[in-house]
């Protein structure tokens, strides 16, 4: 499933309908994730990479970067046939590359794991790992092992869930 630029996922009841009340209104927490680069281009990161969040949390990803175009893609075998690094039952998502100042949100109702990427830049290490609830709560997935769909180097630029769990965040190079 590809969902187009800005538009809103919406899984569950009345999930949709928070969506679409004013900012100050939504039930569900909010979470921002910036999509930033140095002036020049040769260093792009997800900020914060790594983010602890509740079960229903809405992800509203941010680029600010002023000279690049990005994506925020879940790895998922519908979505150019990556390998699963989300929870099984959860909805993939990619945001379609979004502009200077442009946004996406989703919202991430399934406990778990979730890695993703960004399309034109994952070889460069803009990936992101967001858990969902704790390691005890049921249906719990804890996250993919190393295999031939990611670079070492792709896999190794993801936080560790236990760095994400202690810390509630993980930014760019290690950095709370």
């Amino acid at each position: 499933m590809k969902l187009a630029r800005r538009e809103l996922v919406a899984i569950g009841g009345g999930l949709a309908a928070a969506l679409c009340l004013p900012g100050r209104l939504r039930a569900m927490p909010v979470e921002t994730i910036e999509m930033q680069g140095t002036a020049r281009g040769e260093r792009i990161w997800f900020e914060p990479r790594g983010l602890h969040v509740r079960p229903g949390t809405v992800l509203r990803f941010v680029n600010r970067d002023a000279g690049n175009s990005h994506t925020a893609t879940a790895y998922h075998p519908d979505l150019y046939g990556r390998q699963l690094r989300i929870p099984r039952g959860a909805t993939p998502w990619d945001s379609d590359f979004l502009l200077p100042g442009e946004a996406f949100e989703v919202a991430l109702p399934v406990v778990g794991v979730y890695d993703y990427y960004c399309i034109p830049h994952e070889m460069a290490g803009m990936v992101g790992r967001i858990v969902v609830g704790d390691p005890g709560d049921p249906d719990w997935t804890g996250p993919a092992p190393v295999s031939d769909d990611l670079e070492p180097e792709t896999f190794a630029a993801l936080p560790d869930v236990e760095d994400i769990l202690a810390s509630g965040r993980v930014g760019r190079e290690g950095r709370s």
